[in-house]
């Protein structure tokens, strides 16, 4: 029989600050306000940002986040008095984060969400055959979903909140997939026949519209936009950047780092969000992304990896306050991150070893990460 979390955590050597069980901490805090405005994968939890800057800042100081993704620091950042910048170089992440740390008129957007919603039984007839330009969508979605897709994108062009309906947009393309519902996060081939299904246990059938889930996530982004707004701090800001940590300039005096750099041949984000990358057209760099799943995890892409980590990590040093700590959260299972910090010029303070909650139909075993706090030795 499996441990508890609470024995689990008796047991081993962790930071039961930085470490949740599912009891204290459940899937609903974890996705608060913003954070769930749409799903991405491997993306640390809010609560341990807010742990890193309450440890290590001081509010109206400046953080940085040079693997910025969908913007966990960013939004903590204002949630917790300071401001924040985020680097990334994917272009559907920095749309994201735009979108949550934005500030709003919430009497303008909640005007424009159901303007929006009351016209969605208008954007595509019953039995429409879009003309998509793209063979990925074709063949990821039945004909009606991706009229009704295409026909919203089309609904919300030049609106003034564009963006924020765009991510609703994306959000409700990754649930109209023709994909097994078990598989969701990790779409196989498309499923074009009934099938039974795992989650449900019942025979359940593939998405044919997508209406019903523009409607549902125009509506819920709008809650969790003015639940952040009560929220967020007065005067603080976000600054969201579209470049490559690697090589971009950085002026300023930063407080420090609190990132989450992306594991060695882990996930692939592009393809995470292909569809995202299809409807709206967005610049592909996937190339350039460090860690990529589709460079594999042999000797070159680990000695590459730590190359470019590390490349990252020194471009930020003139960025950088004197002294500023470095929270880098990762799951250093191989090792790399002692060599990586030493080429970056940094000297190791402290090592939390943390337990992470995964809410997955598919666990197999537990799972655990450890927080690196660093300084650029002197």
């Amino acid at each position: 029989m499996a441990l508890t979390q609470e024995a689990l955590y008796q047991e081993l050597d962790l930071d039961l600050e930085l470490s949740w069980s599912e009891r204290d901490l459940p899937e609903r805090e974890r996705t608060k306000h913003v954070h769930r405005l749409h799903p991405y994968l491997g993306k640390f939890v809010p609560q341990l940002v807010e742990v890193l800057l309450g440890r290590y800042f001081r509010p109206g100081q400046h953080v940085l986040d040079p693997f910025a993704g969908s913007g966990t620091t960013l939004v903590q950042a204002l949630e917790s008095g300071l401001d924040a910048t985020g680097i990334d170089i994917a272009a559907f992440n920095c749309l994201l984060m735009q979108v949550k740390t934005r500030r709003y008129e919430l009497f303008s957007l909640e005007r424009e969400i159901r303007s929006v919603v009351a016209e969605l039984d208008s954007i595509a007839a019953p039995g429409a055959s879009p003309a998509s330009g793209s063979s990925y969508l074709d063949d990821w979605y039945a004909p009606q979903a991706l009229a009704e897709l295409i026909g919203f994108r089309e609904l919300i062009a030049g609106r003034e909140h564009a963006d924020l309906l765009r991510v609703v947009l994306t959000r409700a393309a990754r649930s109209a997939r023709r994909t097994r519902h078990f598989d969701l996060e990790f779409p196989r081939q498309p499923q074009l026949e009934p099938y039974w299904c795992h989650k449900h246990r019942r025979t359940c059938r593939p998405v044919e519209t997508a209406s019903h889930f523009l409607r549902r996530y125009a509506l819920d982004t709008l809650k969790r936009v003015k639940e952040f707004q009560r929220l967020r701090s007065r005067g603080r800001e976000a600054t969201v950047v579209h470049a490559d940590s690697c090589s971009i300039p950085l002026e300023g005096a930063y407080d420090g780092i609190v990132t989450s750099p992306p594991y060695p041949g882990l996930i692939d984000y592009h393809e995470q969000h292909r569809y995202a990358y299809e409807l709206l057209a967005l610049d592909d760099l996937h190339e350039q992304e460090l860690g990529a799943a589709a460079t594999g995890t042999g000797r070159a892409a680990l000695s590459s990896y730590c190359a470019g980590i590390a490349r990252v990590l020194e471009n930020m040093r003139p960025a950088l306050r004197p002294g500023a700590p470095l929270a880098i959260v990762i799951n250093d299972r191989r090792d790399l991150y002692p060599e990586i910090l030493a080429r970056a010029g940094l000297e190791l303070e402290a090592r939390h070893h943390r337990h992470v909650n995964r809410r997955t139909g598919r666990r197999a075993g537990e799972y655990f990460e450890d927080v690196l706090i660093a300084r650029y030795a002197r």
